[in-house]
């Protein structure tokens, strides 16, 4: 199909323009190709790995979560220069979203691993520039228990900090690097909070404010909204796609 087709579709899908991010996100198109998508590869990263291995798969089009300027816009030498050689090369277009896949409600991050952890989702929390990030529900279960289910839905061993109640029920998720939000869940009335990773002291943010938070990594928790986005292009347009995982054990 045609780039511009799957980009328009993706934008308005994903609400582009709509949701607000950090300026070096850089949410849509990043990398234009010669206008033809036939395979598409959806990775979390757009790592020198990741455009390696997209090329090497015969992929017109690279689909990640943090894109290719998250240091900023600099000149193109070293590992840059080595990313979009690769790119023009081989003909292949980028294509990020961040916040406008975290928080969609169908194919985003957060609903997603709500959704595979058997939560019921009823309502969102947490504001990330100027936007509702996160999602809430109902998930009856001990915390040792959610912290199991955790470990078997990520693969991952997951940190739980047990500063809640035993009992769980009131569970939100926001994924990625969100530990400075513990105080917005406290605040939403959650009885647990997971999210991928958080700074030394938000151990005793979680346990003096009464809350169980679990930390499953950055990469494990946002894998879910790439492959989903991935699978939702693959039944819409008849496209080959293949995630790249590529995990970084953080």
């Amino acid at each position: 199909m045609r780039l511009e087709e799957l980009v328009g579709y993706l934008d308005e899908y994903l609400r582009i323009a709509e949701v607000p991010d950090w300026p070096q996100a850089h949410n849509g198109l990043q990398v234009e190709n010669s206008g033809e998508v036939r395979r598409v590869a959806a990775a979390v990263d757009a790592s020198e790995a990741a455009v390696r291995a997209a090329v090497e798969r015969g992929c017109d089009l690279l689909l990640v979560h943090h894109g290719l300027f998250w240091d900023g816009e600099r000149r193109l030498t070293g590992r840059r220069y080595r990313k979009f050689r690769m790119l023009f090369d081989a003909d292949v277009a980028v294509y990020s979203a961040h916040l406008p896949l975290d928080l969609h409600p169908e194919v985003g991050n957060n609903a997603v691993l709500a959704r595979e952890l058997g939560i019921r989702i009823e309502g969102g929390f947490g504001e990330v520039q100027g936007v509702e990030a996160g999602v809430w529900g109902t998930l009856e279960l001990t915390r040792e228990a959610v912290a199991a289910r955790l470990d078997d839905v990520l693969g991952v061993r997951v940190k739980m900090i047990p500063g809640g109640p035993e009992r769980v029920k009131r569970v939100g998720v926001i994924t990625g690097g969100a530990g400075n939000m513990i105080g917005q869940a406290v605040a939403a009335g959650l009885d647990a909070f997971i999210t991928g990773e958080g700074a030394h002291h938000t151990y005793f943010d979680a346990m003096e404010l009464g809350i169980n938070v679990y930390y499953g990594g950055h990469y494990a928790t946002e894998t879910w909204g790439v492959r989903a986005l991935a699978a939702h292009i693959a039944e819409r347009f008849g496209l080959e796609t293949e995630f790249l995982d590529q995990p970084t054990g953080l």
